[in-house]
């Protein structure tokens, strides 16, 4: 499978970003690097403030930039207000990927109820299930299984090794990465006198459009209704999502999160790596919710939440546990003084 490098004239690269362009149009780039790293016919960015220095000092051809900054550019500057968001767009220009060849590879298994796309490309040993439709210029990466009476929409790509349980719904142009696994069972069971009895989990996975979901990420089904990833949301490695859950529009969510069943995040949410967040909670739109830590209680107004306590070193790290121990007797004696203080003043 080959690839193609594209490169790209200065005066092309502002037009397609609709950036002002200092230095020479006809220059032309092949690739991107840091300011660090980035040699002659390469194209870097500055966004941070604390990088200036490599700005000043860098080798890159163009640089992307913002106007307050342009100045300090020793090369051609394309220059907009938000150059990390004109970085993300370049990077897709010169993402390196295997051609797309439609068609169906050796070893592939599909059901002769299934539906796929003449436009499709299905590589080695993909299992493709009953009643299941794969669309348009959809991807299945090698030995992918796609269960029953899935729907695979326009434009997806799945990686290699992915698992897609029956009724799975993925929407149009989203990415799966490798090793995720959608719609296994959700962790359902009634307890009966120290033992276990299973719920069987009847509900899918809906997925929205333009969703990303990161490698080894596992999304369980629903246990009725389904779980359900909204239009654009974001999901990094290593996440767990639960059944019933449903995570809102454009939301994100940094690796190594659980996410407990049946709980609601809403819409452009963001919560940072390894965070815990219970079940059967309403967390507003526009939550942000810091690395490590753990949410039990519903969120019901935007703004930034954090919980548990930062590193410090471990001699004092014991002597605040102990204090935190006291905490409640600490309460109570200050509640006693106070009732004694209202008590004299009466």
């Amino acid at each position: 499978m080959s690839t193609t490098v594209r490169s790209f004239r200065l005066d092309e690269l502002a037009t397609l970003l609709g950036a002002e362009l200092r230095g020479d149009p006809a220059c032309v780039v092949g690739g991107l690097a840091t300011l660090d790293d980035a040699v002659s016919g390469q194209l870097s960015f500055f966004a941070n403030p604390r990088y200036l220095d490599s700005l000043r000092n860098t080798q890159a051809s163009a640089v992307l930039v913002a106007q307050e900054h342009a100045d300090n550019a020793p090369c051609s500057a394309l220059v907009m207000s938000n150059p990390y968001l004109g970085y993300a767009t370049v990077s897709q220009y010169f993402e390196r990927r295997g051609a797309f060849n439609a068609g169906i590879a050796h070893g592939v298994q599909i059901d002769p109820s299934a539906k796929v796309s003449e436009s499709a490309q299905l590589c080695a040993n993909v299992v493709v299930g009953a009643e299941s439709v794969i669309g348009k210029d959809v991807y299945l990466g090698p030995n992918t299984v796609v269960g029953a009476r899935c729907q695979i929409d326009e434009g997806v790509r799945i990686n290699a090794n992915v698992t897609l349980y029956d009724d799975i719904k993925v929407g149009a142009h989203s990415l799966i990465h490798s090793g995720a696994v959608i719609g296994a069972d959700g962790f359902g069971f009634a307890p009966d006198n120290g033992k276990w009895v299973k719920i069987s989990q009847l509900g899918g996975v809906s997925i929205g459009e333009n969703v990303e979901v990161g490698a080894g990420t596992t999304i369980d089904r629903g246990a009725l209704a389904d779980t359900v990833i909204a239009d654009g949301v974001k999901l990094d490695n290593q996440i767990q999502i639960a059944h019933n859950v449903i995570i809102g529009e454009d939301s994100a969510i940094a690796g190594c999160t659980a996410v407990a069943g049946s709980t609601k995040i809403g819409a452009r949410c963001t919560v940072a790596g390894g965070a815990g967040i219970t079940g059967h909670l309403d967390i507003a739109d526009g939550t942000h919710i810091t690395a490590m830590s753990l949410v039990t209680k519903s969120v019901t107004k935007a703004g930034a939440y954090s919980s548990g306590t930062g590193l410090m070193p471990h001699k004092q790290w014991k002597r605040s546990v102990v204090r935190f121990r006291q905490l409640d007797e600490l309460a109570k004696r200050l509640k006693s003084l106070e009732e004694k203080l209202d008590r004299s003043k009466g």
